[in-house]
């Protein structure tokens, strides 16, 4: 199933030229699975026509308290009863004024005003000028609404319609679309604090080469996103990989194990839960070369030395906090064959309560995978599936097993 699917949304327009951008919103709602319903303010209006949003939504285009195709008159309360959440995007700081007072002279602030606020989560995105969000009224009012529950979300920083530049852009459409997946689903690690460490390190010879290895930290990042979704606030920890940081996230970049190492623990006394996907490499150059280790056309391999890595997972997981049970380790293994004994062997050997495993060729850069889940009680397999579909029943999984100690 999609993220969205069963999921019925209403898309609100105000004025802005960041109503571009809801059309691309409102085609990525409906590829993830989800109905939606426009409505526009008649200010939305001048800045995109109802037919592009009617043609990109499947639905007629609501824009007036007054519309004759509702045969009690009454559009603000049948619009938000059918609705699982209400969308404005993007809202003015003359609309966010509105909701902040409870003003309701237009079809979409009526129905925002009117909606049932325990079922139907209210979601915000503004835009406008940098001076205009930076203005003590535009903080307070956003303020306020946070008070009453209303979704707030953040905003872009770059160049604006009017010239300027700086605080004020609407999100893009991609980033409100993950955090509105992202209020669906259960908060099953709130107030919880996970650690990851996701892709690959990168072991220098020289300036110009390196050892390393194909993982792509795609799953690493899912269980991040994974993790925030759940509510639990989260640090990445991310080797050298080119891949977007998930909405929520704290990252943290590194290139060596030696580097992975250092900021791991900087950050593990503040987790609750530690998950260590990244692919460490086991050995580095003892001595790496100031310059490009050149070849001589003698025939003869440059003599390279090398020594082991630190072995992180190992580390945190004999910590006294992990002893103790107040910090949960997760492992992985990337396995090329015999993933069961491999995962096992290596899940009595780091100390860990679950070990992670996968067959590394048949995942690395793609987008879905399989796992297996090791304990001391046996083994459980997490059927072939997308990254961020397998992320999310493993953290599941580290909830029940959290709530069960």
């Amino acid at each position: 199933m999609s993220d969205l699917s069963n999921k019925h949304i209403v898309l609100g327009l105000s004025g802005g030229i960041a109503c571009y951008k809801a059309a691309e919103l409102c085609r990525a709602l409906v590829k993830a699975g989800a109905t939606v319903q426009v409505v526009m303010t008649e200010a939305a209006g001048q800045f995109m026509t109802p037919v592009t949003m009617q043609a990109l939504s499947n639905r007629t285009v609501y824009t007036s308290q007054w519309d004759a195709r509702e045969l009690n008159n009454m559009a603000h309360i049948n619009l938000s009863r059918e609705a699982h959440a209400i969308v404005v995007a993007p809202a003015s700081a003359d609309f966010m004024a509105k909701l902040l007072h409870g003003r309701a002279d237009d079809l979409l602030s009526l129905m925002c005003l009117a909606r049932p606020i325990e079922r139907v989560p209210l979601i915000v995105a503004p835009a406008m000028n940098r001076e205009m969000w930076t203005h003590p009224a535009t903080q307070r009012n956003m303020a306020q609404l946070k008070a009453d529950g209303v979704h707030v979300l953040d905003v872009g920083q770059g160049e604006q319609a009017c010239g300027e530049t700086g605080d004020g852009r609407m999100l893009e459409p991609e980033e409100i679309l993950e955090d509105l997946v992202a209020l669906f689903q259960p908060k099953v690690l709130a107030g919880q604090h996970v650690l990851v460490t996701a892709g690959p390190t990168y072991e220098a010879m020289d300036p110009v080469r390196g050892i390393t290895n194909l993982s792509s930290g795609k799953m690493g990042f899912a269980i991040a996103r994974a993790a925030r979704e759940a509510g639990a606030a989260v640090t990445l920890v991310a080797g050298p990989v080119l891949l977007p940081t998930p909405r929520g996230v704290h990252r943290v970049d590194v290139r060596s194990a030696l580097d992975m190492q250092m900021a791991v623990a900087q950050n593990v006394d503040a987790a609750s839960v530690f998950v260590a996907t990244a692919a460490v490499a086991d050995w580095r150059v003892a001595d790496v070369a100031g310059q490009k280790i050149k070849k001589d056309d003698s025939g003869q391999l440059p003599q390279l030395a090398f020594v082991e890595n630190p072995d992180i997972l190992a580390e945190v997981s004999q910590s006294p906090r992990a002893q103790s049970g107040a910090l949960y380790c997760v492992g992985f293994a990337a396995e090329s064959h015999d993933l069961l004994n491999h995962a096992t062997a290596k899940r009595a050997r780091k100390g860990v309560p679950l070990l992670v495993g996968n067959i590394g060729p048949a995942t690395f850069g793609l987008d879905d995978n399989a796992l297996l889940l090791v304990d001391e009680q046996g083994s459980q397999a997490l059927e072939h599936a997308s990254k961020l579909t397998l992320a999310r029943q493993l953290v599941a999984e580290i909830a029940r097993r959290l709530k069960a100690s």
